[in-house]
């Protein structure tokens, strides 16, 4: 992809929340913390970058190589607040689609998360659903990818972590066009292994670990305007592989100067999962 050709590209000017540097390993509670202790100990700065509309080069695109890919993938569950429809019909349309895309020999939907954003709602507060992430982050580290295939997988995980395997995600508005809070996703070859700042996210019963991500001004940064219900983003958060592919891909919801007012609230679903080659 030439200099030229990103210039090209129709783009927005948007402000991105990346993590300040720091000397001891942040965290961030994920429940309602108790008296006199903070949320999180991750500072966050704003900091403006460009943008670009992924769609004309989308073909080209790939999650080997930048990490992401933009797919139309209608689903038949039309309500995704059918929790059954969501976990036997739409799992099994994620298998199917990402067994043919990545020819993997298993695909596993382990959750998912619905997202509906309320203006002015702080996420993880008791009756207030899940909100858009709006901070540069990517969902698994090297050490948290592997610990969830064990925590998932148990004693099968010994011999599916011998072969190469990887944590993608699904995307899809539930509502659309996405015009409000819509995903900026980094060209993984962008980011440098120095900009990832492996942070712990606390559970009450478990301690998992992603990354923040630091300001570089060589991240390129891409979005789908208005992707519809008919379309799915794939997003890497983890590639056990070494060789040169796609690792690891931040991505964070972004205020889009250009949205109208009028905009309805974002709504969308995401699935993760693990997927395994041969």
């Amino acid at each position: 992809m030439s200099p030229s050709a990103l210039e090209q590209l129709p783009n927005v000017e948007a402000a991105l929340s990346y993590i300040e540097p720091t000397s001891e390993k942040p965290y961030s509670l994920e429940y309602e913390p108790p008296p006199g202790r903070r949320r999180t100990t991750a500072v966050q700065r704003e900091h403006m970058v460009t943008i670009r509309d992924v769609r004309p080069l989308a073909s080209s695109f790939s999650i080997e190589r930048e990490g992401f890919q933009l797919v139309t993938a209608a689903s038949s569950v039309g309500d995704f607040q059918d929790e059954e429809a969501v976990r036997t019909r739409y799992y099994a349309e994620a298998v199917s689609l990402l067994e043919k895309l990545t020819g993997a020999a298993r695909v596993f939907v382990f959750d998912h998360t619905i997202r509906r954003r309320i203006p002015g709602a702080t996420d993880r507060t008791e009756g207030i659903p899940r909100q858009p992430v709006p901070r540069v982050h990517n969902d698994y580290t090297v050490n948290s990818g592997r610990q969830r295939v064990l925590d998932l997988l148990g004693e099968h995980a010994g011999a599916l972590l011998h072969g190469r395997f990887s944590v993608i995600n699904v995307w899809r508005p539930i509502r659309g066009p996405i015009q409000d809070a819509p995903l900026a996703i980094a060209d993984a070859r962008s980011v440098d292994k120095d900009d990832l700042v492996a942070t712990d996210l606390l559970y009450p019963d478990r301690t998992g670990e992603i990354y923040y991500v630091k300001f570089n001004p060589s991240h390129r940064w891409f979005y789908a305007p208005a992707m519809g219900t008919h379309e799915v983003m794939l997003i890497k958060c983890f590639d056990s592989a070494e060789d040169g592919r796609a690792r690891f891909t931040p991505h964070s919801a972004f205020i889009d100067p250009t949205s109208p007012a009028s905009a309805p609230p974002r709504e969308s679903i995401e699935l993760r999962t693990l997927v395994f080659y041969e």
